[in-house]
């Protein structure tokens, strides 16, 4: 069995990696780079020259090149000791033309343009005024730059690289005084009370470990998933903060901040992370921090989306078994006869319809019925979770009633079916000891992946009914180009999935010790 769970876990990671690299040649090579444009307000704001260099140094953020402006190889040679300060000062003054330069900087141009060609870079030249000195200390003087469009291979591989990241002492460059942990038994945070948490100084965020009253109690800030982050749908935040952190109005509560001072607030300290910058010239923080550890989420009174699509995806896969199982025993027994025919019918309908169509009808019903039919967070009625739920549920149950009967008619026409009723055993007996638990094997498989397939929600579903969860995520980073969205959200999906055949696999072999995923038969 462990010879076998490595074998999958490593075909697994193979089928991820695979997944991911046609997502990103789908995305990188196949859509028009231009298309991230199209719903950026700033791209829209600047012109000329300005747009050009805006494009540049986006395409260089979102990963599709490689881009190094003339100011920042000289700024290169500086540091490497090759040119003096006033020799770096005076080259990088570009004019409008190449005959404006002066004899130093075309001198430099030349070399800078030889290094470009000897690694792959197409020079560019922009007609814009020459630059002051304070955008070229601003890492400015764009007007002469070169780029090179990255290679899928590394674009991967350096996606791959950072997706998992550790915090640690080091990771603030800044000075930050003594480094290092502190474990406590009592969080500050929690008023005095037992806590265990652990503190970091030099880490990026304050608490790596916390306790609290909400699920799952035990928090980490340790370990993180790095899937990137949005720059069209959430700009500059992390997707897996975007998937996780929850919605709605503000909850205020009375908050005592590290200074001593306490006041209603919805920030959440245990989510601090390290800011750069002076404490002393921001008067807010200061009044309520001791450290830059002053970047906080907040707290909001309703689900995250994944908490959303957990929820909706959860109840629905309870409901289904909980109705399709029992069916599909009934439609099996009662094989032909008016029960088994209305059944049918159910099933054929379910598969032959598109599911957009059917969930249109469901919410026609429902609102014909008088439940709302869109997701209101602020909400607090309870019967808007319902047609969501019935309308992921209903599919479900007519796959569980189709194969369920299936399998146990399958089954009644077995030899040893007909063996033990020579035998002498009840036909209760075969059904409960026999038929049955058989014909459950294939229907036990899917658990695991209806429990895990509610963490990334139902697409169609969701939108129809506006629910804000992680299924409407991809969809909506699709219509607006976010190249990271898509990657980070399908590397999820594909982890998920995954992870939910190596469970199943293991809950078959636990239900049936008959079954065995060793090479050696039995």
């Amino acid at each position: 069995m462990t010879k076998y769970l490595i074998k999958r876990v490593l075909r697994g990671i193979i089928s991820i990696f695979i997944v991911v690299m046609i997502v990103m040649i789908m995305i990188y090579s196949m859509i028009d780079r231009n298309q991230v444009f199209a719903q950026d307000p700033m791209y829209l704001k600047v012109s000329n020259n300005q747009k050009t260099i805006y494009k540049y140094r986006k395409w260089q953020e979102f990963g599709y090149i490689d881009y190094m402006t003339f100011a920042d190889y000289m700024q290169k040679q500086f540091e490497e000791g090759k040119i003096d300060e006033e020799t770096r000062s005076k080259a990088v003054s570009i004019g409008r033309k190449p005959e404006k330069d002066s004899d130093l900087t075309a001198q430099y141009v030349a070399e800078f343009e030889a290094y470009c060609a000897a690694n792959g870079y197409t020079v560019q030249r922009l007609n814009a005024v020459m630059a002051t000195p304070k955008k070229v200390a601003s890492g400015g003087n764009p007007q002469l730059f070169a780029y090179k469009d990255r290679p899928l291979v590394l674009r991967l591989l350096s996606y791959v690289k950072n997706l998992i990241t550790l915090d640690n002492i080091h990771s603030v460059t800044d000075d930050v005084g003594e480094r290092g942990i502190t474990f406590t038994l009592r969080d500050p945070l929690a008023g005095g009370k037992f806590s265990p948490a652990i503190i970091g100084n030099g880490t990026m965020h304050k608490y790596l470990l916390y306790c609290d009253n909400k699920f799952p109690f035990i928090h980490q800030n340790l370990v993180f998933l790095n899937l990137g982050k949005s720059y069209t749908l959430n700009p500059g935040v992390e997707i897996t903060t975007t998937m996780s952190k929850t919605q709605g109005s503000y909850v205020t509560r009375e908050i005592t901040y590290p200074t001593g001072l306490t006041e209603m607030s919805a920030d959440d300290l245990h989510s601090a992370v390290y800011q750069s910058g002076s404490l002393e010239g921001n008067v807010i923080n200061k009044d309520r921090f001791v450290d830059n550890y002053t970047s906080v989420l907040t707290v909001k009174s309703n689900p995250s989306r994944m908490g959303y699509s957990f929820i909706i995806g959860i109840i629905a896969t309870c409901l289904a078994y909980l109705v399709g199982i029992p069916l599909g025993v009934l439609l099996a027994l009662k094989k032909d006869k008016l029960v088994d025919k209305i059944g049918t019918a159910y099933i054929v309908f379910i598969m032959a319809v598109p599911s957009l169509s059917y969930i249109l009808i469901f919410k026609a019903i429902g609102n014909g019925l008088g439940l709302p039919t869109t997701f209101e967070m602020e909400s607090k009625s309870k019967l808007m979770w319902v047609l969501p739920i019935v309308s992921l549920a209903l599919p479900a149950i007519g796959g569980l009633m189709r194969w369920l009967r299936r399998y146990m008619i399958d089954q009644m026409n077995s030899d040893y079916v007909k063996f033990a009723r020579s035998g002498g055993l009840s036909e209760g007996e075969i059904f409960s000891k026999h038929i049955l638990k058989n014909a459950a094997i294939p229907i036990i498989h899917g658990i695991p992946a209806a429990v895990l397939g509610a963490l990334v929600g139902a697409f169609i579903t969701e939108r129809v009914y506006v629910v804000p969860g992680i299924g409407g995520l991809l969809i909506n980073a699709i219509g607006a180009y976010d190249n990271a969205v898509i990657v980070g959200v399908t590397l999820f999906y594909a982890s998920i999935s995954v992870l939910s055949m190596i469970l199943g696999d293991l809950l078959m072999s636990l239900v049936d010790p008959r079954i065995s995923f060793t090479s050696k038969a039995r």
